[in-house]
């Protein structure tokens, strides 16, 4: 899942040396990401009204089900 979402975002920013994720668990069902990315790309990592980020989590949150998961996706400015 951290690969899959490092994949998208490093394709979507200007600077994808400054794209980095990190992975925790809070509980055994759930996964939290924490993406951050370079001060100028975080507009295009979020989207026009959020929509590229909400595409992110629905995307994760089907990835994360397979396994029985909950997935969570927070974005850093």
């Amino acid at each position: 899942m951290k690969e899959f979402i490092e994949f998208i975002a490093k394709h979507l920013v200007d600077s994808p040396d400054n794209v980095s994720i990190e992975e925790a668990s809070p509980d055994e069902k759930t996964i939290e990401l924490t993406l951050k990315v370079g001060q100028d790309d975080v507009g295009k990592v979020i989207g026009k009204q959020g929509k590229t980020a909400q595409a992110m989590r629905t995307l994760l949150t089907a990835i994360a089900a397979k396994d029985g998961k909950r997935a969570i996706l927070k974005i850093l400015d």
